[in-house]
């Protein structure tokens, strides 16, 4: 059954107190700063705790981050001033292990970085305290490399060896500058001591579980949700449910969307975007939602699970930390349509004794207040 630990509530002053107390100016350093999603709400939330914090970045888009962002102090690298930084930043990752060292973070008494992009590298004072939270070690220099390198251009190709050999030595470099990693994940804790040797404690993104409720009205449909992009593996879902003749619900767009179209059989119903009111009662009335990439932590599997529905999950990465198996759902172990074909019929068989209120105690333990604590009990 699941380990219902107490989740920490936002009452805890005494230690929000003592580390406020110890820590008085703080600065975040955040990879960039162009849009909204689970790296920038971690940020937000990270604001909550420390109001008092200036924010450093690459590169920042005002109108495109929320008013609690825009509403802080933020200073920039030089990246920001380089031609089509906004829309193009990723172009400079060359260029941004000097523009971190170049940010002025003098007296500052506590430190965070926000780690996807790079941003552990900045130089801090000798007596401040550097806490690095760890989406991901950056997927394109590790992970990723390949699949990256493969899907650019031949001048992209012919110099990437060059470029990101020396990243990944400065990347090597740069973990012994920070003095306590915390992961989002159990997956990315064993991806940082595997990329830079060092040890953590795992803290999970908070997720606003409060946002959504449970319904008593279920459809036959079930649901995918994310970009179309190919490590995400929508191609997976679709085709499955294809074979299947089963319907399923498929909400997102990129670079995929055409494909996916063509491919999508008389039971796959695409849909580019929802506001927020149409995507939660989707998540409530979904049968299920198929969730078919391997993500360093996944927040909407959470957001189902708050709406009280299970999840069919690829049994690796971020969701073996969120998904109780044949509690708040069930997992298939390849990411073949063969695998996902013969998990939906395992579903399927299971569903009947599925409790949406296991599923709902389980998301719980991904609200705020315990990621709260978790940052906390890492400054102590």
């Amino acid at each position: 059954m699941l380990n219902l630990r107490p989740v920490p509530e936002d009452g805890d002053d005494g230690l929000l107190d003592h580390v406020r107390q110890r820590f008085r100016k703080v600065a975040i350093v955040h990879y960039w700063l162009v849009t909204m999603r689970g790296g920038e709400r971690v940020i937000e939330r990270l604001l909550r705790l420390f109001p008092q914090a200036d924010i450093f970045t690459h590169v920042y888009d005002p109108a495109r981050v929320s008013r609690t962002i825009a509403g802080r102090k933020v200073t920039t690298s030089f990246i920001q001033k380089l031609p089509g930084a906004r829309r193009h930043y990723q172009k400079y990752l060359p260029l941004m292990p000097m523009a971190l060292e170049e940010l002025d973070l003098r007296g500052y008494d506590l430190v965070i970085s926000s780690e996807s992009g790079p941003a552990k590298g900045v130089i801090t004072d000798p007596d401040a305290m550097h806490l690095c939270y760890v989406h991901s070690p950056m997927r394109y220099l590790w992970d990723h490399y390949h699949q990256y390198r493969e899907g650019t251009g031949p001048l992209n190709r012919a110099v990437m060896p060059f470029l990101f050999h020396r990243l990944r030595t400065w990347d090597v470099a740069s973990a012994s500058r920070v003095d306590r990693y915390v992961a989002n994940s159990h997956f990315i804790q064993r991806r940082i001591e595997r990329a830079w040797r060092m040890p953590s404690t795992v803290v999970h993104p908070p997720v606003d579980v409060d946002l959504f409720a449970a319904s008593h009205e279920i459809d036959d449909s079930y649901l995918w949700v994310g970009q179309l992009v190919p490590y995400k593996r929508p191609d997976l879902a679709v085709e499955a449910f294809n074979r299947l003749g089963l319907p399923l619900t498929v909400v997102g767009d990129g670079p995929m969307a055409a494909s996916l179209r063509r491919m999508a059989g008389s039971t796959v119903t695409i849909i580019p975007r929802l506001d927020f009111a149409s995507l939660r009662r989707h998540y409530a009335r979904c049968r299920g939602f198929v969730f078919t990439a391997e993500e360093d932590f996944g927040i909407v599997p959470v957001e189902v699970m708050a709406s009280g529905r299970p999840v069919l999950a690829f049994g690796k990465g971020g969701a073996l930390d969120t998904v109780v198996d044949r509690q708040t759902g069930l997992f298939f172990d390849r990411q073949t349509v063969d695998s996902l074909s013969e998990a939906v019929s395992r579903f399927e068989d299971w569903l009947p004794s599925f409790d949406p209120e296991l599923a709902m105690i389980q998301a719980r333990r991904f609200a705020p207040a315990a990621f709260d604590a978790g940052i906390l009990r890492s400054l102590i």
